[in-house]
């Protein structure tokens, strides 16, 4: 812990945020950029379900919440800060279409770049600068930044893919080790140093407060995603794989706005207490719905065949 708190922890962060993205684009194929123009109504219901309705669902969630308007704008960041790898294997464990997941994450990993500093400060200007201060994130520092730790270091991942074709598998494997490790690593930290060393001062009471909200934002965003898809017939599939996309955010990204650019600690806390329960949450939803679809519809289609 002596050691970590020499070192920035926010350039951790970047760095692991690095890897992700490098990790993505390990895994992309050339098949999956054909997956954009082969669902296109999918993709581009899924995109406007994360770039519009869920922000509007997160605001409705806290807008009246008994919260510090610190916390309301960090929730906020989470909301609009996308999936990644792991969205999509959980799409790959309850069967959901894998192609469309990566589709919406590399989508989402280019239009980040632009949403995240537009819609942040307009978070904070409608949360937080009431008074004589102001808070803002600045436009085209972000913008950059956001560019080095996502899209370099995908495109990275996609040569060395191409490069080494097959032997990539070795270097994926590393990586699945090293990332939730590393991972686990600057949570941790940011759970439990103080705010003089690049932690949050979080404490048992403070995620308390915050898990009703963040596990409320993680269950209706991913009904949120599943419905949305109803009244375009989209396939029972496909919508699994949305309500995924929609439900699980980019916790490493959350810090890195919250903390790294805007600097307030307190700010983090959504993001990391959300990181505790995120990825059980989307697990468990995805799987009933899965189990919804094998043991209801399929039961209530038979019936109707007998009938």
């Amino acid at each position: 812990m002596l050691l970590l708190s020499v070192i920035n922890i926010n350039w951790l962060l970047n760095g692991v945020l690095a890897l992700i993205m490098f990790g993505l684009g390990l895994s992309l194929k050339k098949e999956d950029f054909q997956a954009l123009f082969d669902q296109p109504k999918s993709l581009a219901i899924g995109l406007f379900a994360q770039m519009v309705l869920l922000p509007l669902l997160a605001a409705g969630l806290i807008y009246a919440a008994p919260l510090s308007p610190e916390w309301k704008v960090g929730i906020m960041i989470l909301s609009v800060c996308p999936g990644g790898i792991t969205s999509n294997l959980v799409s790959y464990f309850v069967k959901g279409n894998v192609a469309l997941a990566v589709s919406l994450t590399v989508s989402n990993a280019l239009l980040s770049l632009l949403s995240i500093p537009l819609m942040v400060n307009l978070f904070l200007t409608h949360f937080m600068n009431q008074g004589d201060s102001s808070v803002s994130l600045p436009f085209w520092n972000t913008l950059l930044e956001i560019f080095a730790v996502t899209i370099i270091p995908a495109w990275l991942g996609m040569a060395v893919r191409l490069k080494l074709g097959k032997q990539v598998s070795s270097i994926s494997k590393w990586l699945n080790v090293i990332l939730p490790l590393l991972l686990l690593i600057v949570f941790g930290f940011k759970f439990i140093a103080g705010q003089d060393q690049g932690g949050t001062d979080m404490t048992g009471s403070d995620v308390i407060a915050l898990t009703p909200y963040v596990i409320s934002l993680n269950v209706l965003s991913m009904l949120l995603g599943f419905a949305v898809g109803i009244p375009f017939a989209l396939s029972y599939r496909n919508r699994i794989t949305i309500a995924i996309e929609v439900g699980l955010h980019n916790t490493a990204l959350a810090l890195l706005i919250a903390g790294d650019k805007l600097q307030i600690p307190s700010m983090e806390k959504p993001a990391l207490v959300y990181a505790l329960y995120s990825v059980v949450v989307t697990f468990s939803v995805g799987y009933l719905l899965v189990l919804f679809r094998e043991k209801v519809l399929k039961k209530s289609l038979d019936l109707g065949q007998d009938a």
